[in-house]
């Protein structure tokens, strides 16, 4: 699997940038066939830091609602990556 194709995209929100700022610790949106050790390359590689754990979790899919039709979105991959002391993700930053 491509690097690109395991890191999907950050996840940006409140709780996230409270971790980032606190504990120094990233969230990612990551493909859901990646495994812990995947995810830790693709982190170090991509941004130049040490990884320190990886978490995952599966978030299901939502139900929504069109009229009277009832579908559901995709389950997806969440990764809560720990970094090192001293590093830095710099594409949080100013975030």
């Amino acid at each position: 699997m491509n690097l690109h194709d395991i890191i999907q995209q950050p996840i940006v929100t409140e709780k996230s940038s409270i971790a980032r700022e606190e504990e120094n610790i990233a969230t990612f949106r990551v493909a859901p066939a990646a495994t812990k050790h995947e995810i830790r390359r693709a982190v170090e590689e991509l941004f130049e830091v040490k990884v320190t754990t990886v978490r995952t979790m599966q978030q299901p899919g939502k139900k929504k609602r069109v009229g009277k039709k009832v579908g559901q979105k995709p389950a997806w991959k969440k990764a809560i990556v720990g970094l090192a002391e001293g590093h830095t993700i710099e594409y949080f930053e100013g975030v």
